[in-house]
């Protein structure tokens, strides 16, 4: 089943059932009106859903044309935004490309950062800012939406409260992020607003591609209309998503609604080494920082800037008939 919220001008906008194919969508309104009201009631509107999507795909019940335009990130705001560092190798690289070793704590202890949730942006709107000099990268991810979490749940209980997976882009203004950190509390300036995927999906939609509390598909990460990335979300992911789950929810309850990130999708060099470009024959970057990072450490300084006003980055995963199964973000950076 695939759900997605129409952006109508309210704050949590209206919840509708997408099909498959994304050509067409229903809304639910005698179920649930919002994607929030949809969590917090899940057991019992869960069965009501899956049976209109049904109609939906059978053509028994009235639809209109889907157009990711009208839609906005499945949640617009949500209760709660933990993004996690599940891709060791992102954060191994980090690390090196400033001359700082890597705890050994990292491989068994997620790094999770809490966001900002009330002010989500839609998948297809720009990026506003006012400053191109703030170090404007965007990151590919992958996300689950939960529902309820009680304090303490272990990831083999915390797999099954993921209600729904989409796509992330974690927009980060990297020229903020060393003076935030130096200050001992966290990330606040330097990660505006995040964008999420047209469409949020249940996880046996995606079939084989969901194993293990991973997808296990290739993320495809677009810089001004050429491949930055094609990373593989289920190789190399530290931990998984019920782990990132139980990390989030040691020390408190997590809310229906809960959305929590995977981090940047990031996948080790087959040879060993620090990962190459699409064009060098590698498979890319999730994330500019991250081929900066490259250049770091192989040339001494970094070559690949960071967007301006005008770039443009698409993030879209497909399945194996190249079809998109979340929609795509396509955000283009422009002045506030």
């Amino acid at each position: 089943m695939k759900l997605a919220t129409l952006n109508n001008g309210s704050k949590d906008g209206q919840l509708i059932i997408a099909s498959k194919d994304l050509s067409k969508y229903t809304i639910p309104i005698e179920i649930a009106p919002t994607m929030q009201n949809a969590m917090d009631n899940w057991d019992n509107v869960q069965d009501d859903l899956v049976y209109l999507s049904k109609q939906l795909e059978n053509g028994n019940v009235e639809s209109k044309p889907f157009d990711s335009k009208n839609i906005h990130s499945p949640l617009p705001r949500a209760y709660q935004w933990a993004d996690g560092s599940a891709y060791v190798n992102h954060v191994h690289l980090v690390r090196k490309a400033r001359g700082a070793e890597m705890p050994e704590s990292f491989w068994t202890d997620p790094l999770m950062y809490q966001g900002g949730s009330d002010d989500f942006m839609p998948p297809l709107s720009p990026i506003y800012l006012p400053d191109e000099s703030w170090g404007i990268d965007m990151e590919g991810e992958i996300a689950v939406i939960t529902g309820e979490v009680k304090m303490g749940t272990k990831p083999d209980e915390a797999i099954n409260a993921i209600r729904l997976i989409m796509l992330v882009n974690d927009v980060s203004l990297r020229n903020l992020i060393p003076n935030e950190l130096s200050k001992g509390f966290g990330f606040f300036q330097s990660k505006p607003s995040t964008a999420f995927s047209p469409v949020a999906l249940t996880p046996d939609e995606l079939g084989s591609l969901w194993e293990d509390g991973k997808v296990k598909q290739v993320l495809e990460v677009d810089l001004n209309e050429e491949p930055l990335g094609r990373v593989n979300a289920g190789v190399d992911m530290t931990f998984n998503f019920p782990e990132l789950i139980s990390h989030a929810c040691k020390s408190r309850n997590l809310s229906p609604g809960t959305i929590i990130g995977s981090g940047t999708v990031s996948n080790r060099d087959k040879n060993g080494g620090p990962g190459k470009s699409i064009k060098q024959g590698g498979l890319g970057y999730s994330c500019i920082a991250e081929i900066r990072m490259v250049e770091t450490i192989l040339n001494g300084k970094p070559l690949t800037p960071f967007m301006k006003f005008g770039d443009k980055t698409r993030i879209e995963m497909k399945d194996k008939n190249g079809e998109s199964i979340f929609g795509k973000i396509e955000q283009t950076v422009e002045k506030v």
